[in-house]
């Protein structure tokens, strides 16, 4: 068994609810996830004997989630062992959630000092490249009507898109290198074992070349359908064109997000069980199977909380820099042309290296948390992660 940062050798365990030849739960405790009383699944020579029934020699049942006595009746399971920040069974939305803050405060020289380098340097091309690179988005005439407007509006849109380019490649560049760091380091959180910088960046850094390809390649996968969905409108150029880029581009966010949703635990899969790009996206969609409405609403409870971080630090950022800058606040709400300089790029950066500290390790250490849930939840991790973990009573006995 491979113990750190994959805990088990990728296929140990099959992803589709069959025999794994573990004694697996059968009630849900959620109503989302198996849990509660045993099945009656007897485990195969050489390994343990059915709860309550220990053979001679056998150790007796441990305590946890996947090798814990059998409970009767009414009453609850007993505490599933908890050897770092995750008890090991599955988990609630609250927990994932938790065990990422936690593994943000067990680590936090680690998370703290790969986020806020990553961070710096990533604001610091954002504003060089915003300063003297891009030209300004070009403006729309709230008076224009008909197929000025349309055109304004277009033209708006392409240059708003050209001006978002560079800082989004630099972003994603940016949480490509944290999330490889915070993967193993969330690896290490939930073993409860200590990391440090130098370790976690020896860990990821075989990996980094790969998980740059996942993360191109899925971009490139975006960029194609939504060109399939807006191109067509946009070519026929007339008023039926802008309707029916409209309804194209909706078609499109719909299929990106339930692809993003079926590969979004390739990223783990690719750092914890050194899987190559594709393999790691057949192994999230065959994890998110069955799945997909409760990772996509985790995912969207993420995606809020980080939304809601970034206005609370970014919007007083943004606003004290235009007011050290000289920037007239009622012109810029009215959506007229501002001229803005070094002290609002300056202190709306700073505002933004703060809330980058916080959300990327939030947002990789839900992802990561997810999919460890998910292989417990499919594949009986709980006992694996147990017996990595060091955990008395769950020494593989297996032949």
């Amino acid at each position: 068994m491979n113990d750190t940062p994959g805990w088990a050798s990728p296929g140990s365990a099959p992803s589709d609810g069959q025999e794994t030849g573990i004694p697996r739960p059968s009630e849900p405790i959620d109503g989302s996830g198996p849990a509660g009383n045993w099945s009656s699944a007897q485990p195969p020579a050489g390994q343990w004997s059915a709860p309550n029934s220990p053979g001679p020699g056998a150790p007796p049942p441990a305590p946890g989630w996947g090798g814990g006595p059998q409970v009767s009746g009414w009453g609850r399971p007993p505490a599933a062992a908890k050897p770092g920040v995750i008890p090991l069974r599955p988990l609630g939305v609250g927990e994932i959630l938790d065990g990422a803050v936690s593994t943000m405060r067990a680590h936090w020289r680690t998370v703290l000092g790969v986020t806020l380098a990553v961070s710096v340097i990533a604001q610091l091309a954002i504003i060089l490249v915003q300063r003297y690179l891009l030209p300004e988005p070009a403006a729309v005439d709230p008076a224009a009507t008909g197929t000025e407007a349309l055109r304004q509006t277009a033209d708006s849109l392409q240059s708003s898109a050209v001006y978002s380019a560079p800082s989004t490649l630099v972003t994603l560049i940016a949480t490509l290198f944290t999330t490889s760091v915070l993967t193993v380091v969330i690896s290490r959180s939930v073993l409860g074992r200590p990391v440090t910088l130098s370790e976690a960046w020896a860990e990821a850094r075989p990996r980094l070349l790969r998980l740059l390809g996942l993360t191109l390649l899925m971009a490139l996968m975006t960029a194609a359908i939504m060109a399939v969905g807006v191109l067509p409108g946009a070519l026929i150029g007339s008023a039926a064109g802008v309707a029916l880029s409209l309804l194209g581009f909706m078609a499109a966010c719909v299929v990106i997000v339930w692809l993003m949703v079926r590969f979004c635990l390739a990223s783990p899969a690719l750092m914890l069980e050194r899987q190559s790009i594709t393999a790691s996206m057949r192994r999230s969609a065959k994890l998110v199977r069955g799945a997909w409405w409760r990772v996509f609403g985790i995912l969207l409870l993420t995606g809020l909380l980080t939304l809601i971080v970034t206005l609370i630090v970014a919007i007083p950022f943004g606003i004290i820099g235009m007011v050290v800058d000289g920037a007239d606040l009622g012109a810029f709400v009215s959506g007229e042309s501002t001229d803005l300089g070094w002290p609002f790029l300056i202190v709306s950066g700073i505002g933004e290296v703060i809330t980058s500290t916080i959300t990327y390790p939030l947002s990789a250490g839900v992802m990561a948390l997810l999919y460890v849930d998910q292989r417990i939840r499919r594949e009986a991790l709980d006992l694996e992660l147990a017996r990595a973990a060091g955990l008395p009573g769950y020494d593989d006995t297996r032949g």
